[in-house]
């Protein structure tokens, strides 16, 4: 049976299920009248919707399919099946009931508004695969107008995975993340997030570089091209990929296939650091990176080892956000980085643990649950 043939017999990968069995005598409360009540308590209340409905476990996937993947702008009817995965991942590994949304508009302005009003339906809003630079403008506007959590995966989820297996690939190859040249390729929704993140954690010095190559004043593409370059210090530097790679200690590659090659890693420091996540195509095939003297190679795909995948990040901390009814800030990223890292004794072959193991999901909100203050 292959995709095709498997997504014809589900027909949806989601289903909704009733919580008690209906009877002429459970049918009176659960609906009219008796729920005439429990409705009166929610308009004068709204905080009861944690209590009496499904709100606090019932998450919204919105996408406007913009940037599926790397299938790029297929729109709301290609996303559909995706967001319906992303549903169901979230169902199995965070304990969260998940609706897909994917709508049939790209305006920025306009979609803030319909999650907004969507908003006393969820306990929190996941963004997916929205393309950028609009998906940071919609973050930032969501998250400082709703008062239930907003997180974008493609941005913070996969910003707190691949942050936490370089700092365990850094400690395996004797290095201090202050100390070491990191370039980073790709400023997108991804890139974006995890230069702002490696400067959390201490680093000093990030060479962010795009399809021009390392971002300036001069070719930035737009404002937050600006803001990394002016955070890196390479508004008046200039020079390709290549160059940016002289005497590196890491590469962190989120952007295409096949862009460099074994010369490139021997242009960089002793044991260097590959992390080529571009799916599925990544930016240096890991064999070849391997020998060319790369220390650790890690990618985006299951068919090798270190693969970093945000699925290890989203379900946890998307739950403990909605339980708690917590902004998912720099604070709770800093955490959850912190404690992925910490989650496993890491090996050259292996700097994070397996995302299919359940036992990490609950590592991770568990311990978010105990070691986050609220205060």
């Amino acid at each position: 049976m292959n995709e095709i043939e498997l997504h014809k017999l589900l027909q949806g990968k989601i289903r909704v299920n009733h919580a008690m069995e209906v009877t002429q005598e459970t049918l009176k409360l659960l609906y009219t009248p008796g729920v005439a009540n429990v409705a009166l308590e929610c308009a004068n209340d709204p905080s009861k919707t944690f209590e009496y409905t499904r709100r606090k476990k019932l998450v919204a996937v919105v996408s406007d399919g913009s940037a599926v993947l790397g299938l790029g702008n297929i729109g709301p009817y290609g996303a559909l099946p995706v967001m319906e995965g992303k549903a169901m991942l979230f169902k199995q590994f965070g304990d969260l009931d998940a609706i897909p949304i994917c709508l049939s508009t790209q305006d920025t302005n306009e979609i803030v508004k319909i999650v907004s009003n969507l908003e006393p339906n969820f306990g929190g809003i996941n963004l997916e695969d929205i393309s950028a630079p609009r998906c940071f403008e919609i973050l930032k506007t969501l998250d400082e107008k709703l008062r239930i959590p907003v997180f974008h995966d493609d941005q913070q989820g996969t910003a707190v995975v691949v942050v936490a297996g370089l700092l365990n690939a850094l400690n395996l190859a004797g290095k201090r993340i202050e100390d070491v040249k990191i370039v980073v390729n790709g400023i997108g929704a991804a890139g974006y997030n995890i230069v702002k993140l490696l400067f959390e954690f201490g680093a000093r010095h990030v060479i962010p570089c795009d399809v021009h190559g390392i971002i300036n004043v001069n070719n930035a593409l737009h404002k937050y091209h600006l803001e990394i370059a002016q955070l890196c210090g390479t508004l008046k530097l200039s020079g390709t990929l290549r160059e940016a790679l002289d005497h590196a200690d890491v590469f962190i590659g989120v952007s295409k296939g096949n862009l460099i090659g074994p010369d490139e890693i021997k242009r960089m420091n002793r044991n260097p650091i590959v992390f080529a996540l571009a799916n599925p195509v990544p930016e240096i095939d890991p064999i070849e990176a391997w020998r060319a003297g790369a220390f650790i190679v890690a990618t985006g795909r299951s068919d090798y080892p270190n693969q970093i995948n945000n699925l290890l990040a989203f379900p946890g901390i998307m739950r403990f956000a909605v339980e708690n009814q917590l902004k998912i800030d720099n604070r709770v990223l800093k955490l959850a980085t912190e404690i992925l890292a910490n989650s496993i004794k890491p090996k050259v072959d292996e700097v994070l643990p397996k995302a299919f193991e359940r036992w990490t999901h609950e590592y991770l909100y568990f311990e978010l649950m105990k070691n986050f203050r609220m205060t």
